[in-house]
């Protein structure tokens, strides 16, 4: 029997971004889920802030080289590799060196929030979808955790609704208690209609705030989880009108099974076949 297959979008994941809560959900749900049985794949930028040689990154020949247009111009996609040894899981980076300079996670050398993360995001979202793409990997479920994923259930629902890798697949977003000031652009929504995108599409993002994203991912999504204890009162308001299947905040013990009970609500192995329940 084939395997139920998660793909994991992320913004942090331990160790690579520091030892964070949302870096430690990022690594140890994976971990669970594959000991559950399932296949899974796990991407994260390459931030300038990982050490490539401490983690022992290394280039993904056969998956680097396709150009993403962003804004109308062509950009490199760079596909690094790493390994968790003690929890047993493989990595895969999302590298640019215009887009994750060295020593930069979101701010720049002088402590500013970088000008093009909007770009970034962009960037970082194509990006993974493309690469499962060139792998031939058919997902069951998406899940997003970060802002800097909020742009995948979109994708996924618009972009991608037609190709037979995503056709049934369900999109999970976690959102987290994590921000940014202000907001990531001015022209953001412009940016995505260069794609095969509607005005009407993406027009709830042409203010990209990070409640405003958090909203654009859920409106995308299949199903939502409130990942920290606390989350902006908008945002959580927003879910509960969505009447989307939500998973409330589980606390901070066995809070991985709970994510394992969440999924066995669109997935289930029955005769064989993976059918939503």
């Amino acid at each position: 029997m084939e395997k139920r297959k998660v793909l994991y979008v992320s913004q942090e994941i331990n160790p690579y971004t520091g030892e964070t809560k949302m870096g430690e959900v990022a690594s140890l749900l994976p971990q669970k889920t594959q000991e559950n049985g399932f296949d899974i794949r796990m991407f994260l930028p390459r931030f300038g802030t990982i050490n490539e040689r401490r983690h022992q990154l290394h280039e993904v020949i056969r998956l680097s080289g396709m150009n993403l247009i962003i804004d109308d111009f062509d950009h490199q996609l760079i596909i690094k590799v790493a390994s968790i040894q003690k929890l047993r899981l493989q990595v895969y980076f999302i590298d640019n060196e215009e887009f994750f300079p060295r020593k930069q996670m979101f701010h720049d050398l002088e402590g500013n929030f970088m000008t093009n993360n909007d770009e970034r995001m962009i960037f970082y979202c194509k990006g993974v979808i493309e690469t499962v793409r060139k792998l031939g990997w058919k997902p069951d479920i998406i899940h997003c955790q970060g802002w800097i994923s909020s742009l995948v259930p979109m994708y996924i629902k618009k972009l991608y609704a037609e190709d037979p890798l995503f056709e049934d697949v369900k999109v999970i977003y976690s959102v987290f208690d994590d921000s940014f000031p202000g907001v990531l652009s001015h022209s953001l929504a412009e940016k995505l209609l260069f794609e095969d995108l509607q005005d009407s599409d993406v027009c709830d993002i042409k203010t990209p705030n990070i409640v405003n994203l958090h909203k654009f991912a859920i409106d995308y999504a299949d199903a939502v989880v409130q990942a920290s204890s606390k989350i902006n009162k908008k945002v959580l308001s927003h879910i509960h009108s969505s009447n989307k299947p939500f998973m409330e905040y589980p606390g901070e013990d066995e809070y991985i099974e709970a994510y394992q009970d969440f999924y066995a609500n669109f997935i289930k192995e029955e005769e064989g076949v993976l059918i939503e329940s």
